[in-house]
């Protein structure tokens, strides 16, 4: 597939790393030399200096035989205006990124489509979304909805009181064979490893494991887990960024009550005029003694989304310190995932992963309507639209030639979300959700084409 990305920044270099690695043909467009310099002697791609709105530049990418435009530059602007210039000069599909979230709030009013925008991704928004997904099940460190929720991924660490520590897959479905949950993917403690559950996998202490569940398995997996579901209703945020601003409008409009901690003095007096319903305060968060002050002993939950990678995982350890139930931390680096279990924060989000999770559904074969791939886990999960000459259809699942690398923890049917075993029929028109390591793409995307 032929992709141009304009903007070689954190979002736009993250893509180009992740789409190279799979062999597509990817063409890089910024004004920055520094920036495509680094992007071309690290990336199998090529790198293209100049304007991403100017004509010139766009042809000399060969955008009319591009599959996929996405604009992910800093200004909004340059993302919307590229995306119109794109369609109109013959590229398939386009993609771009705004920060202004009315433009995606106001979706039906404004027909973007006409204008040449299929798509619009705002990164912010999608971490403020996941902050409040994650506030809504507290005991899980990561969590997905598929279909407003029919079906639910949820990640949790193992404790060895979980009574199917030490069993098979196989052993655990016979014991708890009306539960309606599904293994589909694990990280053993202290390993790089990712695992797709197959029945003689045996679960362990400490194991990092990936359950698709449907609403009513959320209940059963807090008692089998021996995790307690904990009533989040106290939030302190730190750092008035875009996502903080976000976050603390939304859980606001859930009735949560928020304190927001923000170090410059007249955006915290902005802030507290547009979260009229939020308490804002101007202060340097890295200062215990303030939080101390502002009661953090009494906070259910706290969440760093400042600028800073190292302040918001630092604060967050002072927060766990207090025992506090929810701890979230917002990164850019992608190598510290690898650490936030092990130094014992909750969950740790990141804006280029939440944004490539949302584009790559387009890259995907077959019809994708969903698409995450697993903090800390080499490992994707698809949500495909069964079609009906599709090899899957009218197959039951045990039948299906399926890669052992790949697994399906369930099928959305006539908005009901179901666990999928082995003799289930897979029928046209069927949502199903598949978690796959990245060498079985290919024959999964095959087999839902």
């Amino acid at each position: 597939m032929k992709i141009i990305i304009a903007g070689a920044g954190e979002v736009g270099f993250h893509l180009a790393k992740l789409l190279s690695y799979e062999s597509q043909d990817i063409t890089l467009i910024d004004t920055n030399k520094e920036s495509l310099s680094y992007a071309d002697s690290h990336l199998d791609i090529r790198v293209l200096k100049g304007d991403a709105t100017s004509i010139s530049v766009l042809r000399d990418a060969k955008v009319e035989q591009s599959h996929l435009v996405i604009g992910v530059t800093s200004s909004e602007t340059t993302n919307i205006t590229l995306c119109m210039l794109a369609k109109q000069l013959g590229c398939e599909r386009t993609i771009a990124r705004i920060s202004n979230t009315e433009f995606v709030d106001n979706k039906d009013l404004i027909k973007f489509d006409e204008l040449g925008i299929d798509e619009l991704i705002s990164p912010e928004e999608l971490a403020a979304t996941e902050i409040q997904l994650l506030l809504n099940k507290s005991a899980f460190n990561d969590t997905y909805e598929f279909e407003e929720g029919k079906l639910i991924m949820v990640g949790v660490s193992l404790p060895k009181s979980a009574p199917f520590v030490g069993k098979m897959v196989k052993e655990a479905a016979n014991i708890f064979s009306e539960l309606h949950f599904m293994p589909i993917a694990l990280q053993r403690l202290g390993t790089r490893y990712t695992v797709i559950p197959r029945g003689d996998t045996v679960f362990k202490e400490g194991d990092q494991v990936y359950f698709i569940t449907v609403k009513e398995g959320v209940d059963e997996l807090y008692k089998l887990t021996g995790k307690k579901k904990e009533e989040i209703k106290n939030v302190m945020i730190l750092g008035g960024s875009r996502v903080g601003f976000k976050a603390a409008r939304d859980l606001c409009a859930k009735k949560f009550n928020v304190k927001l901690i923000e170090k410059d003095k007249e955006k915290a007096f902005d802030l507290s005029d547009d979260l009229p319903n939020a308490l804002v305060i101007n202060g340097d968060g890295r200062n215990v003694e303030l939080l101390q002050e502002e009661s953090l002993e009494s906070m259910d939950a706290f969440i760093a989304v400042t600028g800073n990678s190292e302040t918001n995982i630092m604060s967050c350890l002072v927060a766990k310190s207090k025992h506090i139930k929810k701890t979230i931390a917002l990164v850019e680096n992608m190598d510290y995932f690898q650490l936030s279990h092990s130094i014992g924060i909750d969950t740790l989000i990141n804006k280029k992963l939440l944004a490539a999770n949302n584009i790559f559904k387009y890259i995907r074969k077959g019809e994708v309507v969903a698409l995450m791939r697993i903090n800390n886990l080499n490992a994707e999960i698809l949500e495909f639209v069964v079609k009906p000459n599709s090899k899957v259809t009218s197959t039951l699942i045990r039948e299906l030639n399926f890669p052992k690398a790949a697994t399906i923890g369930g099928v959305v049917r006539d908005g009901e979300g179901i666990i999928a075993l082995g003799g289930f029929e897979i029928q046209a028109g069927d949502r199903v959700v598949v978690c796959c390591l990245p060498e079985a793409i290919p024959k999964i995307e095959r087999l839902f084409l």
